[in-house]
């Protein structure tokens, strides 16, 4: 099956190599294994190898090995690390930046992304995303939520709003609101994947 070319960043190949990037370019500090960054992307290890390999070569990555391990970061000294920086955060920020973040926040059970960007990073044309709408399931403080978003905000680059709602409200269709929001698009935020 031949990969869906991203609607956020047609520029890149896929949403694989999107994530992948992602995991190296808003972690810039952090080194992966060849397994992690797969885990990252969400695919085998051989899916990825080819564009590990790609990127190496032209050094955008930097490798190390030990033993059978190869070690990956990114190379924050290419001389456009900071525009692919800005690209790789635009499209594919949300979904490496947010699940540490409100993993971090006690009370939330559930996380999902929606509107417009949800839309986009599902295939959905339409015009650019101005900011991340979130909507986060369970009894977390108001103040907390309120606060993440601000931090979510200043990472992103982008307005992030984070709706709370209680596990009763999601599960209730009586709110027309959060009936719509989940009729539509919906990019779940995985909290137990918190990137470092």
């Amino acid at each position: 099956m031949k990969p869906r070319v991203p609607t956020l960043t047609p520029i890149l190949r896929s949403d694989t190599q999107g994530r992948m990037l992602a995991a190296l370019y808003l972690h810039p500090s952090r080194e992966y294994r060849a397994t992690e960054l797969a885990g990252e992307a969400r695919v085998s290890l051989p899916t990825i190898l080819r564009d590990i390999d790609r990127l190496v070569e032209a050094g955008f990555i930097k490798e190390r090995t030990s033993g059978r391990n190869r070690y990956l970061s990114v190379n924050a000294e290419h001389p456009i690390f900071e525009a692919m920086a800005t690209v790789i955060r635009y499209a594919y920020g949300p979904l490496a930046v947010l699940p540490s973040l409100l993993a971090g926040v006690p009370g939330i059970e559930e996380a999902h992304l929606f509107g417009s960007w949800a839309a986009r990073y599902q295939g959905v044309t339409g015009s650019d995303p101005n900011d991340i709408d979130v909507v986060a399931i369970g009894n977390a403080d108001r103040m907390r939520i309120y606060e993440t978003a601000g931090e979510a905000t200043a990472i992103l680059g982008r307005e992030v709003n984070i709706r709370a709602v209680s596990r009763d409200a999601w599960e209730r269709h009586s709110d027309a609101f959060l009936t719509a929001v989940k009729d539509g698009p919906l990019v779940e935020i995985s909290l137990g994947e918190t990137a470092a």
